[in-house]
């Protein structure tokens, strides 16, 4: 097959080696593959050289401590290893500006430094999230900028990637893959290679572009699907009806290949995709003259969660007779996604913004992020420990719905707090023999729609 050679294993350059691009390094060293990273931040390639990494992922420390040094990727800062390369995999990152464009100058240098590098026969995948074009418009002539041409010397292709963090090593070896080349040749030779490779199904596509749309478009569904559940909480609370209950059993229902799928609502929505790739899409659609609108209108509902729950949390402690200025609230989680240390975006930080502004005492505990990042994030240091974070307490507010936090010993933390206490549930989504439970104990209970 053009540009993949056959009966040996890949040499594979993972061009980005941040959280993507290690976790795809990672797999693919794993099952047999030849892979060096290149990055440019000189800090990353000396944790990797030292056998370290910063990534919280799953199962990424044992995978990296399991493999023996000789097969473990080979991180460095020299495009120049691109050359000896099979497959050279593009992750660098296109965060976009105030205006909702895409920063692509990262992209376009590596796309420049890489082409001094390129030679025949190789076939290049992009899977940085990108707006529809990008490939062909942008990647494609810088590459070619030195001679070679696709189709007769390289193969371009785009692949999106659509990992979930907590379970980006299980996902990349079970989720289907979509396949765009900028030739027949090119999507071909993609979709040989992770089959080859990962063994998953690919879903090739006519073109790169209609690839580029594919992320896109998961993640403008995921965002407005949550936007859904969002303003369905704030319904639900009208009326005094579990929006979990309406949840459950409204996605009983058969549409179209499966079933209503309704996401629950939360604190709000974090992380570096779903807070950029719909405005990305926006961006494209009204340089082109079309006004996606439902884009603008979940974006406003999602980033309003953050107020909503602050505005819950105060009226539900004039409830008990408190003020929320002087109020001690522990804010139990910290990051954007539970079970994570990632704080990209969080929108646990409005809410104790908000919370500070109105002159709480405010102490945050997440024991997946560190005192730095902590500090760094909201301007406060961490409470050492959970019991720390909850003495004196009016108000414990579960913000993150890591596994320590949904089995609490509620009891214990009755001695430790101001009754009336109110726990706030933003995203841990007690089962109401535990609301039941907090009841008895004497503690408020409020979630977002609960």
């Amino acid at each position: 097959m053009r540009f993949l050679p056959d009966n040996r294993e890949l040499r594979v350059a993972v061009v980005g080696f941040g959280y993507i691009g290690s976790c795809i390094g990672l797999v693919l060293a794993d099952l047999g593959h030849q892979v060096v990273g290149i990055d440019s931040d000189p800090g990353l390639v000396e944790r990797f050289a030292a056998g370290q990494h910063r990534f919280a992922e799953p199962e990424m420390a044992e995978g990296w401590s399991r493999l023996p040094v000789s097969a473990r990727p080979r991180v460095s800062g020299s495009y120049a290893d691109a050359a000896d390369a099979d497959v050279i995999i593009i992750t660098v990152g296109t965060p976009i500006d105030d205006s909702r464009e895409m920063l692509g100058a990262e992209l376009s240098e590596t796309c420049r430094r890489l082409r001094g590098s390129l030679r025949a026969g190789q076939l290049v995948i992009l899977k940085s999230t990108v707006p529809p074009g990008t490939t062909r418009g942008m990647v494609l002539p810088l590459l070619e900028a030195d001679g070679l041409a696709h189709g007769r010397d390289f193969g371009l292709a785009y692949c999106p990637e659509r990992l979930a963090e907590g379970a980006a090593l299980r996902q990349l070896r079970t989720l289907p893959v979509v396949v765009g080349g900028c030739s027949p040749d090119a999507t071909a030779a993609a979709a040989a290679f992770w089959q080859r490779t990962l063994g998953v199904r690919t879903v090739a596509v006519q073109t790169p572009e209609a690839a580029e749309f594919v992320k896109l478009a998961d993640n403008w569904w995921i965002d407005v699907n949550v936007a859904i559940g969002n303003e369905l909480a704030q319904m639900c609370a009208v009326f005094g009806v579990d929006v979990l209950e309406v949840i459950d059993s409204a996605n009983t229902l058969a549409k179209g290949d499966g079933n209503v799928n309704i996401l629950l609502p939360s604190v709000g929505v974090g992380g570096s995709c779903l807070t950029k790739d719909p405005w990305m899409l926006w961006r494209t659609g009204r340089d082109k003259g079309v006004h996606l609108r439902t884009i603008e209108t979940a974006r406003m509902v999602n980033d309003g969660m953050p107020r909503y729950t602050f505005e819950l949390l105060r009226s539900e402690l004039a409830k008990l007779g408190k003020d929320i200025a002087g109020a001690v609230v522990a804010v139990l989680g910290l990051s954007f996604k539970s079970n994570t240390g990632d704080l990209r975006m969080t929108p646990v930080k409005p809410v104790v913004d908000a919370l500070l502004a109105a002159g709480a005492e405010v102490r945050v505990f997440d024991p997946l992020v560190a005192e730095a990042d902590t500090a760094a994030c909201v301007g406060m240091p961490p409470a050492a420990t959970l019991a720390e974070a909850v003495e004196g307490a009016d108000c414990v507010a579960v913000l993150a719905g890591h596994r320590e936090f949904t089995g609490l010993d509620f009891a214990g933390l009755a001695r430790r707090v101001a009754m009336p206490c109110l726990v706030l549930d933003g995203r841990a989504y007690y089962p109401a023999e535990v609301i039941e439970m907090l009841r008895r104990l004497g503690f408020a209970y409020r979630g977002i729609g609960r």
